[in-house]
């Protein structure tokens, strides 16, 4: 059972591996007919676990299709300006400098598109966003969704397609609030009342706890995450517990534990009821409408959802009768969000969640039959005992879950966090005891305006989260980088995590051992020597020092802090970043354009001006330019239509030539990236050589960095 979604997963990824749509009749049609096979050879041991194995990969193959097929929505291709739309809000988010809203469109006149968009998703100024279910008109400038900034990096148009939305932009001018022209529908209505009731417990939480503890307040119990300091927001990331302010698995297992315990317990004082009446799945039950509720008051982000379903399933195995938390019990809750939500594999938030939770099953089911010793011992000893289980065990839970999750933060976010085991054991047994019971208990009693002592509980709780997570940011070392790395390094990874975990025999050793062989791949992963945004505004050259020299002729300052975090540079910071980009350090520039030295030798030039090209074409090794370079240049050229049509490029020298490697690789045809909207990279190679091109497939999604 466990290696089911395993296989199944398998498929998911080949899916979105593929350069071109799957035709959905093709991967049907593929596996109906193995789960036939796997059938008829049901009563051979051999055949009927390989052919289940290839039916399983074909089952995750041909889901994905037809969920790709069932949201299939426009997705617009250029740029339009003063679009007037109206639509119904269906979420709103608060952020930092501007505020957020998806609205479904109901009419839209924008005559230089090419498609009729259902969803948008607009910026809107700071405190103007409409409430969820207002039908709204306004003026609007509208984008694509948003490519891949490196080849290889976070791709927000995938995600933005699953969400439903064809394109984003910003509100160019005053929101109207009219009367809709037919009802919103009955989802949207309820929408609406959750949302009010999230604004209710927000605005209540605010009036009591103030600043940034009254934000990780709301957060941990509305999903509101709008501004944190920039400071604090910044340690909770750099000391490891940044995950608190995304409710996920930990959020829902504290709210749905608390409610099961204390339920069962008020439920053991009556012996009637003890006795004779199944109070452990009475208890399950509760905790399942709890966490029903807490679902639905959070704003049941992706997240979320995944983490519920799983708590789900657990609460659903104790009211059966079943053991809580074994590998069974995950590849059911792994099975049920991959075929809700077949997406979610190729997400950092399921790929984390479900690492850590398969690290530590399979550390308790394996690695600690140590912890049940000494029951026979005096009532001293075994409390003395009980007292050091627990804290070894909360280390070993902190230190397995944190290794287990390391290689998807860093794949993804490209940071470590070196004391992070440490920040979390400070942190989390306050959070767990503390911070979550009172909200909890403040939001019981709140209808009854009892609830302010829980909200300043709470509060106490959230400053010792804050002076643990500044206190370990300050550390010497606490910042950890990480350069990028291969999606195919990710999936060795994944693959030696997976036969660590549930093979039973020293044969698990060759999956620890396969992990520690691709981390040193990823250590060994070489980095481009040029980069050059979709925009072709901004660029970076690898200077002789070994760092990437950052040139910003544009507004692409997004895409230079992406290609600093991807190096492992700390410059990435957004102060640094600044800096950085301002001193145009490494680049020598005059009106015709910009000269930097590379790293092993010769000159990379970027033109702005024909007049450039006698000079460019004769000393530099490699020419970008935004125009179009004479047939005789000497040097490698990439004009502006290789960006346009390629994405984002990154180039690596290789001797005299150039691997050229493109965000959007030749003949993509998915929905997310038409093929319409772009074809290949142009290079122009020096006489007696030619650039050499690689396509890369692109990686996986950021989580939430998608502004």
């Amino acid at each position: 059972m466990p290696w089911l979604p395993v296989a199944f997963g398998a498929g998911i990824a080949i899916y979105f591996a593929a350069e071109r749509e799957p035709a959905w009749w093709a991967a049907a049609a593929l596996a109906t007919a193995l789960a036939a096979v796997a059938i008829i050879v049901r009563r051979r041991s051999i055949a009927f676990p390989l052919v289940l194995a290839v039916a399983a990969v074909a089952a995750g193959f041909a889901t994905a299709t037809l969920r790709t097929l069932a949201l299939a929505h426009p997705v617009l291709r250029a740029p339009v300006y003063n679009v007037t739309l109206s639509g119904f809000v269906e979420t709103r988010e608060e952020r930092e400098r501007t505020d957020r809203i998806v609205v479904r469109v109901y009419a839209i006149d924008a005559p230089r598109a090419d498609v009729l968009l259902e969803r948008v998703r607009l910026s809107v100024k700071k405190g103007t966003a409409p409430a969820v279910g207002s039908y709204i008109s306004l003026k609007a400038r509208l984008s694509p969704p948003l490519q891949p900034l490196r080849p290889g990096g976070y791709d927000f148009a995938r995600d933005l397609y699953f969400h439903g939305i064809g394109a984003s932009g910003l509100a160019s001018g005053p929101i109207t609030i009219a009367p809709p022209p037919e009802p919103p529908g009955l989802w949207l209505r309820f929408a609406s009342m959750v949302e009010g009731i999230r604004d209710a417990v927000d605005a209540r939480i605010r009036a009591t706890v103030k600043g940034d503890a009254g934000a990780i307040a709301s957060a941990l119990l509305t999903g509101k995450r709008d501004a944190l300091t920039q400071q604090l927001n910044d340690a909770m990331f750099i000391s490891g517990i940044g995950h608190v302010l995304s409710i996920s698995g930990y959020h829902m297992a504290v709210v749905a534990g608390m409610v099961f315990f204390v339920v069962r317990g008020l439920l053991a004082l009556v012996p009637a009821l003890a006795l004779r009446r199944p109070i452990k799945k009475w208890a399950a039950l509760a905790a399942l409408v709890m966490a029903t509720l807490y679902l639905v008051l959070s704003g049941a982000e992706v997240a979320t959802q995944r983490s519920y379903i799983m708590i789900a399933i657990v609460l659903l195995g104790v009211m059966a009768d079943r053991p809580p938390l074994t590998f069974r019990s995950l590849s059911v809750a792994a099975l049920a969000v991959l075929l809700l939500s077949p997406e979610s594999l190729v997400h950092p938030s399921f790929q984390m969640s479900f690492a850590a939770t398969l690290a530590l099953i399979a550390l308790y089911q394996h690695g600690l039959p140590w912890l049940g010793a000494g029951a026979k011992s005096s009532l001293g000893a075994r409390v003395a005992l009980w007292g050091v289980r627990e804290m070894v065990a909360l280390v070993l839970a902190s230190l397995v879950a944190g290794l287990a999750t390391t290689p998807y933060g860093a794949y993804h976010f490209h940071r470590l966090a070196p004391y992070g085991v440490l920040a979390n054991l400070a942190a989390m047994p306050v959070v767990s005891v503390v911070v979550m019971p009172a909200g909890i208990l403040g939001l019981i009693a709140m209808p009854f305006g009892f609830d302010a002592p829980f909200w300043r509980l709470m509060e106490f709780g959230i400053d010792w989260m804050s002076a643990v997570a500044l206190w370990v940011a300050n550390l010497p070392g606490a910042v950890g980088h990480m350069a990028a790395f291969g999606s195919g390094i990710l999936a060795l990874i994944t693959a030696g995590l997976i036969a660590a975990c549930l093979l039973r025999t020293p044969l698990r050793l060759i999956g620890a051992l396969v992990v520690v062989v691709a981390c040193v791949l990823a250590l060994r992963t070489i980095q481009p020597d040029v980069l050059v945004a979709a925009s072709g505004d901004g660029f970076a050259v690898r200077g002789p020092d070994g760092r990437l020299q950052v040139l910003k002729v544009g507004n692409d300052g997004f895409a230079i802090r992406e290609w600093l975090a991807a190096d492992g540079d700390a410059r990435a910071d957004p102060r640094s970043l600044a800096a950085a980009v301002k001193a145009r350090e490494g680049f020598a520039c005059d009106d015709a354009g910009c000269v930097a030295k590379l790293f092993g030798g010769g000159l990379v030039a970027i033109g702005t001006s024909p007049a450039a090209f006698a000079d460019d074409c004769a000393r530099a090794v490699l020419v970008i330019t935004t125009r179009m370079a004479p047939p005789e240049c000497g040097a490698t050229v990439i004009d502006r239509t290789a960006s346009r049509q390629g994405g984002a490029l990154a180039l690596r020298r290789e001797g005299n030539e150039w691997a050229i490697t493109q965000a959007r690789p030749r003949g993509q045809d998915r929905p997310w990236a038409p093929a319409g909207a772009g074809g290949g990279a142009r290079a122009s190679a020096p006489k007696g050589g030619a650039a050499e091109q690689h396509d890369a497939t692109p990686g996986a999604e950021d989580l939430g960095v998608d502004d």
